[in-house]
């Protein structure tokens, strides 16, 4: 067959339908699952393996009520249960593919390699320790999977062999190894490595026998492979056109190799999946706030669902993703050739996901010493908030304690939630070799000390939520990019680490925005609130916006008129709501009658007095004064 897919341009309006019935049919099938849970379905879940974990999700303070998430199209879906750690959840599903499931999620903050299967196998951590584990890939024959860790202090290539346990290392390098691939074969990983801060991609020999191939040498990022089951191309993400594509790499050929096959100039391109008979290529596009799922076959591609991390199921008959919202993510699965089928109702994953790939994997049982061991690990809750003994004086209210030396106009938070703040201020120091947090824009803010206009609700008034300083975005130390979910912008924070050896961070895959642009003098450039630069920054960074939400922290939404009021984008605020909505947070910080505002009262405009018109008078005629007379 011909294994060049053909390109297309996506058109939004179908778009927009297909997702709104997509929703609906998520919807549907929710409510059949929700139903079922209760004791109203028919279906039974299928019984579980003797392959369990014992491991817990994060901690109830950092916990997130499951439920009214936004998602890529800007709509809500009612979601289920969360996919517990160790547990065998009852998903009615019917005839849903085989095959193992292999995720890289971050538990609290460090990501480790978890086996998975809706009906026949919980959530099994398979990696443990104090590091990372990410980007997994199955090889061809299911024994071995090939990952990422900074177990050595960089990010290197491994593959873990399951039929022992045992991890071998592949690439040893002081920089940054990422995103392997197999080859048809088995004996070549291709990966993408940041070289003179530039991602390119490489093909190494499993075996060692020689040094890895360079695949790509653009000044462009190239990112992201996709190795084709018949051997003869590499899909990957390249920025070459300035926005992130699809491109295909002939392996077979030296003149040409590189062919454009998104050609999509107004979406964002990403994360692209083969189906195991290479037949079909998927990848995940965002474009006006719609995150689609993309399969291209024979034909122009047609969009499959919503989704932003396509995986075939080994048959390939069914596409499984995950859906990003802003503080969540969720699995669920389409039947591939069908656009209004749901084959798996979205499932709330307990942390990010750092990687995804099904196949037919082949796992011993019992599991070997080394996985068992992992499976049982239970990670230390990150903070325990510790409230003060002295009394406030007023019963269900809450008291406001220092942050230590911050820099801030007030340096307080709420006594439930400063414990969270000052252990992400350590964490995050030691992962940048900065402290980050040591000085504020804002952290408590009175009642009586107004913000800028339109933030008069803001949670800063709540004691909850603190502000990032902006000079280090002035100076070019942070880093905003741009994520849309329908007409919601949010923004992810990276942070540029002090050590740029690769022991610390990742490289940016993203091309940050730049809101400063806005006061450049460009009026189109003002008009948008800024631009998305033109390309992607190197270096090491780490993902602020992730790591503060695994404390609880979650960002805030940019207020809809963030392009022409700076301060309205608030990219640099984040929240510890505890669940709460902002009035009751209030509340449990001051009293009702604080929070009454009295209405202005519009003085009476004074009118003018009309001046009457005066009323011409007769001018009196001169009359005659008689003279005297003399008497004698």
């Amino acid at each position: 067959m011909d294994e060049t897919p053909p390109t297309r341009k996506i058109r939004a309006v179908p778009l927009l339908v297909v997702s709104v019935i997509l929703l609906f049919v998520l919807w549907v099938s929710q409510q059949s699952f929700l139903a079922a849970s209760d004791g109203r379905g028919t279906g039974t879940p299928v019984e579980t393996p003797g392959i369990t974990g014992t491991g817990s999700p994060a901690p109830a303070a950092n916990a997130t009520e499951n439920a009214g998430e936004t998602v890529p199209n800007g709509e809500t879906i009612p979601v289920g249960e969360t996919i517990p750690v160790g547990e065998t959840l009852p998903i009615l599903v019917h005839d849903f593919p085989g095959g193992l499931l292999v995720l890289s999620l971050v538990e609290h903050t460090r990501a480790h390699l978890f086996l998975y299967h809706p009906e026949q196998l919980p959530l099994t951590r398979i990696t443990n320790g104090d590091w990372d584990d990410i980007h997994p890939a199955v090889s061809p024959d299911g024994d071995r999977i090939a990952f990422i860790s900074n177990r050595s202090g960089s990010w290197d290539l491994y593959i873990l062999e399951l039929s022992d346990g045992a991890v071998d290392r592949i690439t040893d390098t002081p920089g940054y190894d990422g995103s392997p691939t197999w080859s048809p074969d088995g004996l070549f990983l291709a990966y993408e490595s940041l070289v003179d801060d530039q991602l390119d991609l490489f093909v190494a020999d499993v075996a060692g026998a020689a040094d890895p191939i360079r695949l790509t040498d653009d000044p462009a990022a190239d990112h992201s492979p996709a190795w084709s089951p018949a051997g003869r191309q590499i899909a990957f993400v390249s920025m070459r056109t300035g926005e992130p594509e699809i491109w295909l790499a002939d392996l077979q050929t030296t003149d040409e190799r590189f062919t454009n096959l998104s050609e999509n100039p107004e979406g964002k391109e990403g994360r692209p999946r083969w189906s195991a008979d290479g037949e079909a290529l998927a990848w995940a596009s965002i474009e006006a706030g719609l995150h689609t799922l993309y399969i291209s076959t024979d034909g122009p591609a047609r969009p499959a669902g919503s989704g932003d991390w396509p995986v075939f199921s080994p048959d390939g008959a069914t596409l499984l993703t995950v859906l990003d919202s802003p503080h969540r993510q969720y699995l669920a699965a389409y039947p591939a050739g069908a656009q209004d089928l749901v084959s798996l109702p979205p499932l709330a994953l307990p942390g990010q996901v750092r990687g995804l790939d099904w196949a037919a994997v082949r796992i011993p049982d019992p599991l070997p010493g080394a996985l068992q061991t992992a499976s049982e690990g239970t990670p230390a809750p990150l903070w325990a908030p510790v409230t003060e003994t002295a009394a406030t004086g007023v019963a269900g209210r809450s008291l406001l304690v220092g942050i230590g030396d911050v820099d801030a106009p007030d340096p307080r938070l709420l006594d439930e939630v400063n414990e969270s703040f000052n252990a992400l201020r350590a964490r995050t120091a030691a992962r940048l070799g900065w402290d980050l947090l040591a000085g504020l824009e804002n952290a408590y803010v009175s009642i009586s000390s107004p913000l800028p206009p339109g933030l008069f609700n803001d949670w800063l008034y709540t004691g909850r939520a603190f502000a990032l300083s902006t000079a280090a975005a002035q100076a070019g130390w942070i880093r905003v990019v741009r994520e849309d979910y329908g007409v919601q912008t949010y923004w992810r924070v990276y942070v540029r680490t002090r050590l740029q050896d690769g022991s610390q961070g990742m490289p940016l895959k993203e091309a940050p925005f730049d809101l400063n642009a806005r006061f450049q003098g460009d009026p189109t450039v003002y008009e948008q609130g800024g631009v998305q630069v033109e390309s992607i920054p190197g270096g090491y960074w780490i993902d602020f916006t992730d790591l503060a939400q695994a404390y609880g922290w979650e960002r805030q939404p940019a207020l809809l008129n963030w392009r022409a009021f700076y301060q309205g984008a608030r990219f640099n605020e984040f929240v510890l709501s505890g669940g709460l909505e902002w009035e009751a947070a209030m509340l449990n910080l001051y009293p009702p009658e604080a929070l009454i505002t009295a209405s202005p009262i519009t003085p009476v405009t004074p009118t003018t007095t009309p001046t009457r018109t005066p009323t011409p008078t007769r001018t009196p005629s001169p009359t005659v004064t008689p003279s005297p007379t003399s008497t004698e």
